[in-house]
């Protein structure tokens, strides 16, 4: 499942954009209560994500009363419409969002704010995952919604290729990953220690954000000004690239896998024995892998913390619910956020996608007690921090994720990268951003 992201354009936009009524429901006296409901593409398709919610919007319905009508809207298409709800008043009382555009869309004014009397409405604030909840808006402000659908990334191994290997266990420090994907690594019988969606602009500024942290980077300072070219980011990135440059385990020809399906089949294939991604099981069975081969653990950190490095080994990816501030029937909006955050619903539609519940009282479900997803809730509960909860985050994953993108173009060309290449890119990263643009 992947998360979408704001193109830089849309961010003054989204600055911009206006408070105007929204909610689609009806109102009348006379009629019950409805509302409309945008939720994004989860599933294998539009009709698969109307298969799994429409019986549980129904099953809400009975209980409540409140007809919630359905609209399933792709990921190239939410931004756009969200923003176009914001400025003409035309929208959803309730709508899924990819939870990096937190920041940017509570920039807004448009959403109802969930201070703590509207998180006491929907459950309190207690049954979530603390760094889930953390991805829901900017610091010190009350969130712009509440975490739906969990996710968090980790280290994908295949256990066949490291028996052949004779490695008995995952790496546990970054050296050993390193140092197992040498062994790992036999171009001449096309095998790879690690595969990278290298040529993805938005993978490669994710690793960016985790390893960042790792170094004790900082992107931006607490008044919001882009940082980018800090020391800790630069060794960050030069690490990453050089999974490619200096440690070789890394395929060249990775410089232009833009999507995730390549390193899924390249790890099931036996053409990768490591791929970091975030939770994907599903669809490592969906292509065919031997699921007794796969393996999955933390992306490991330094064997010694850097200064002020942090204990982070994803970021907190996931999907949030939200309101539009004007809905017309904000009572009948958080019973239903309620609803899809109850433990039962965070059961059943976490265990439908793969992903993780983001509260604590739906981990008893026997799906959630599994060895995998233990490893992943681990994460999303431990060693997880949200993407920079700012306005530009979205100029920072474009930026910082198209400039790796170049490093990797180059270094696959037999081009060098060193630090003073990365430092001059993140540099004019930072400069567009102050820029706005």
């Amino acid at each position: 499942m992947r998360i979408g992201k704001i193109a830089p354009a849309l961010v003054l936009a989204l600055a911009a954009a206006a408070t105007t009524a929204c909610g689609g429901g009806d109102t009348s006296s006379s009629a019950p209560k409805e509302l409309v409901y945008w939720a994004s593409n989860q599933g294998t398709s539009l009709d698969n994500d109307k298969a799994v919610l429409q019986p549980e919007l129904d099953k809400f319905e009975k209980a409540s009363g409140i007809k919630v009508k359905l609209e399933v809207v792709p990921w190239t298409d939410l931004l756009n419409r969200i923003l176009a709800a914001t400025t003409s008043g035309k929208g959803p009382d309730v709508l899924n969002i990819g939870n990096t555009w937190s920041a940017s869309l509570q920039a807004t004014g448009a959403f109802l704010p969930f201070d703590d009397a509207a998180l006491e409405k929907v459950g309190g604030k207690s049954r979530f995952l603390g760094p889930s909840l953390a991805a829901t808006g900017a610091s010190g402000q009350p969130p712009v919604g509440v975490p739906l659908y969990g996710q968090a990334y980790g280290l994908y191994y295949n256990k066949k290729l490291f028996a052949e290997a004779g490695i008995t266990k995952p790496p546990a420090t970054w050296e050993e990953l390193v140092e197992d994907g040498k062994k790992l690594t036999k171009p001449d019988k096309g095998q790879w220690g690690l595969s990278l969606q290298a040529g993805q602009v938005t993978e490669n500024s994710h690793h960016a954000a985790i390893l960042g942290a790792q170094h004790g980077a900082q992107f931006f300072t607490a008044e919001g000004k882009p940082q980018l070219a800090s020391d800790p980011s630069v060794a960050a990135v030069q690490q990453f690239v050089d999974l490619m440059q200096k440690d070789k385990i890394v395929n060249p020809a990775n410089a232009e896998y833009a999507d995730t399906a390549k390193s899924l089949k390249d790890l099931s294939d036996g053409k990768a024995a490591m791929f970091m991604n975030q939770a994907s099981a599903g669809s490592f069975k969906n292509i065919g892998m031997d699921m007794a081969n796969l393996g999955v653990a933390p992306i490991p950190l330094p064997a010694t913390a850097p200064p002020n490095g942090r204990k982070v080994t994803s970021f907190v990816a996931g999907i949030n619910m939200s309101v539009f501030k004007n809905t017309k029937n904000p009572d009948a909006a958080l019973d239903f956020v309620k609803f899809m955050v109850s433990a039962p619903e965070q059961a059943l539609l976490n265990k439908t996608y793969g992903s993780l519940p983001t509260v604590q009282d739906a981990y008893s479900d026997a799906a959630f007690q599994t060895e995998d997803v233990k490893v992943f809730q681990n994460v999303l509960a431990n060693s997880a921090e949200p993407m920079p909860q700012v306005p530009q985050e979205s100029q920072f994953e474009t930026l910082i994720g198209t400039a790796m993108k170049g490093m990797f173009a180059d270094v696959a060309a037999g081009e060098p990268v060193d630090g003073a290449k990365i430092r001059d890119q993140l540099n004019q990263a930072d400069q567009q951003i102050a820029a706005g643009g």
